[in-house]
């Protein structure tokens, strides 16, 4: 899911944990990552969805739906990895073009990686 960034905007703080929550009562035990499109936030609101995120039922946080203006990169991963609870998922997505690069995300705190264009490399050598 991607998170409604009006009402981070807002401050509406109980309306995104609830709205979280709610989707992942749906979810039927499968998995849910939370979006936040981090080159649309400051690091303050960013720090913030961190804390919801970890209060909430969500199993993942994630950088980017990579259709925005930007992708994951290294600093925002280190802060998720400062600021998310223990037992939460840290997803990079968005920019991540070389298999240093996810080296790099993995070692800063990444638990889980948007591949897609590592996959295409591969299939093209």
């Amino acid at each position: 899911m991607v998170i409604n960034i009006g009402d981070l905007k807002d401050k509406k703080y109980d309306s995104v944990l609830d709205e979280i929550n709610k989707i992942k009562a749906v979810c039927e035990g499968k998995i849910l990552k939370v979006i936040i499109e981090t080159c649309l936030l400051t690091e303050e609101e960013k720090i913030k969805m961190c804390e919801i995120v970890s209060k909430s039922d969500a199993d993942y946080i994630k950088t980017s739906t990579g259709f925005s203006t930007a992708g994951a990169t290294i600093e925002d991963i280190r802060l998720f990895k400062k600021y998310m609870a223990e037992g939460k998922g840290i997803k990079a997505a968005g920019g991540i073009s070389s298999f240093e690069d996810a080296e790099e995300f993995i070692n800063a705190g990444a638990t889980r990686l948007g591949t897609s264009r590592l996959v295409k490399i591969m299939k093209e050598q």
